[in-house]
């Protein structure tokens, strides 16, 4: 009897254990990672760190701390860092670089203490031990974060100058035409010479950003976003969906490779010219899509959504994205713009043989109180420059800015300046603000774009008697084009019926257009600075005649350098001196004689 009930008894121990096995697999399947306890149950990867730290940032921020018996200081100490994780990980996805600190330190805390990964671990999530198994995304991450200790938000730059990545080539997989791409065999070629022995600390550190990219941050352009940099864009090539195999057969002659899918479109802004990141990939169109829903929502600028099928907004460093979306565009993508606000001076951007002139010119155009259309193409510069230009407005003049978006970032540039910006919103128009904007004390009106109608018309009006003068920019390719495009607005908005008198409302207010250009290799510079001379025909023989107004190049862009062309107008030199300050008045009359050789 005692034998039979020791097997009973081993029996039932042994059930118990089999049914506990049972119990802990099926949980293990449920969830492979314990947020609480950190035991690890199923092989380490990306994918299934990201799932832990998802689990283990919710149950820090939604777990009752009044169920943990904590003493009163104990308690307000957790409640403070749970506050302060609840508004780091909502500011994160801002483009706040001090949140993203934060929220990536706290990942790495989770893995370390929680997981207490160890190095071999951390080499079965990314292969660092194993080079040919890695992806060129892999390398490029890695490579990336390499450059950053030494250059910080430059290392991109420093790795597109030194592996000269900007430069045009004729590559197999884009055609015959030269064209702006990183391929993943460059990536593999600067991998090779830039690669070496990785610390742990190191490995992790590579490893948490790629987890943060993936949970509360962009994507692939995560890193690239935060680096010094014009912009970056994604969505913006690729086929859509999959071709069909007739198509494909029919079209084999357009194609040296497979055509490249719609997640295969990351594009650098890089020194004016579009880069095009050949070798990354969102890899799967939800991911280009979270990424649109997710980069244009600092200070809640509104949903995006079928009916409002674009988004127009800042990022917290300033940075302007346009976000679009189906049915309004073929695809999720978006735009982000990067407008350097450290090296923002005339000195910096205008460079080459005599640019003491237009540096000059620019200089007192402000001092001299004119009103300055700053025109060119996209890309060209017109938003650097009419930042650096703001220097040289005398700082006791209020200036009112008004913007589609909150893209010139003046007062971090000029904080002790009286300066305020508006921008349009869905219930309050362009034309309102800068109604508005007569009442609020303004010497000087910036405009950050004339882009319609009726705020080309209203910029009319406004400088010719709301404010002291304007500076604005255009998309105008001429001085005439310039003339006409506002004279038609005028037409357009009622205020005019004859084209002839609307011209000369136009001509009558701007005073000079300083117009920038972009070359194919996308060196900027300034192509011609123009002064309009409203005046009968006939009246300057050397200048450029319409019906009801003239223009004259004053600096032209010749050879790699400026020259001076014409001298301005005596009419005009006389009112810049008239609001001008007594010291400004010698030093402007010495810039006139150098350059032009006039005598006043």
């Amino acid at each position: 009897m005692m034998g039979s009930n020791m097997w009973s008894h081993a029996l039932a121990i042994l059930l118990i254990i089999l049914l506990a096995g049972l119990y802990l697999y099926l949980r293990i399947r449920r969830n492979p990672f314990n947020p609480q306890s950190g035991i690890r149950n199923i092989p380490i990867s990306i994918e299934s760190m990201t799932e832990f730290v998802k689990n283990s940032l919710h149950h820090l921020t939604h777990s009752q701390l009044s169920d943990l018996g904590l003493h009163e200081e104990e308690y307000r100490k957790r409640l403070n860092k749970r506050t302060e994780l609840r508004r780091a990980l909502k500011g994160c996805v801002s483009g706040d670089p001090l949140d993203k600190l934060y929220v990536k330190s706290i990942l790495k805390e989770l893995l370390m203490t929680k997981l207490r990964l160890s190095e071999f671990e951390i080499n079965a999530a990314l292969p660092f031990d194993q080079h040919e198994r890695l992806t060129s995304r892999d390398k490029f991450d890695i490579m990336l974060y390499l450059f950053k200790q030494d250059f910080k938000d430059q290392a991109l730059s420093h790795m597109i100058e030194k592996y000269q990545l900007a430069e045009p080539r004729i590559l197999e997989a884009y055609g015959s035409d030269k064209v702006y791409a990183v391929t993943a065999e460059d990536i593999e070629y600067m991998y090779a010479n830039e690669i070496r022995m990785l610390s742990k600390e190191e490995k992790l550190d590579i490893v948490v950003q790629r987890i943060y990219q993936h949970y509360k941050g962009f994507s692939v352009i995560d890193e690239i976003r935060d680096q010094r940099i014009d912009g970056v864009s994604g969505g913006v090539s690729g086929s859509i969906g999959k071709l069909p195999m007739q198509q494909l057969e029919l079209n084999m002659d357009l194609f040296s490779s497979d055509p490249a899918g719609e997640c295969e479109s990351v594009w650098l802004f890089y020194k004016g010219i579009s880069l095009h990141l050949g070798f990354l990939s969102f890899e799967q169109p939800n991911e280009l899509k979270r990424v649109c829903q997710n980069i244009y929502k600092y200070n809640h600028p509104g949903q995006l959504s079928e009916t409002a099928g674009y988004k127009v907004n800042e990022m917290k460093d300033g940075s302007r994205v346009v976000v679009v979306r189906p049915p309004f565009s073929e695809t999720w993508a978006f735009f982000v713009r990067k407008f350097d606000i450290e090296d923002v001076s005339l000195e910096q951007l205008i460079q080459g043989r005599e640019a003491y002139l237009p540096i000059g010119l620019l200089a007192y155009l402000m001092k001299g109180s004119r009103i300055t259309a700053i025109t060119g193409a996209q890309g060209s510069g017109k938003t650097t420059l009419l930042m650096a230009m703001i220097k040289y407005i005398y700082a006791t003049y209020s200036i009112r800015v008004q913007e589609m978006s909150f893209e010139l970032q003046l007062r971090k540039i000029y904080s002790r300046r009286n300066i305020l910006s508006f921008r349009e919103t869905p219930h309050i128009s362009g034309q309102r603000g800068l109604d508005l904007q007569k009442k609020t004390d303004g010497t000087v009106n910036i405009l950050g774009e004339v882009a319609s109608d009726e705020v080309a018309s209203w910029m009319i009006q406004m400088s010719q008697v709301a404010s002291l003068f304007t500076v604005f920019t255009h998309h105008a390719k001429t001085f005439n084009d310039l003339v006409f495009s506002l004279r038609n607005s005028l037409l357009k908005s009622g205020m005019f019926q004859q084209e002839e008198v609307a011209e000369q409302q136009v001509v009558s207010v701007i005073n000079f257009d300083i117009h920038l250009k972009r070359d194919h290799t996308g060196h900027r510079y300034i192509e011609r600075i123009t002064e309009c001379i409203p005046s009968l025909k006939g009246s300057f023989p050397d200048s450029e005649s319409k019906a009801g107004f003239q223009y004259r190049n004053i600096i032209e862009y010749r050879d790699g350098g400026y020259e001076a062309v014409f001298p301005i107008s005596t009419s005009s030199v006389e009112e810049m001196k008239g609001h001008m300050q007594p010291e400004d008045i010698q030093a402007f009359n010495d810039f006139l004689h150098t350059g032009w050789g006039y005598t006043a």
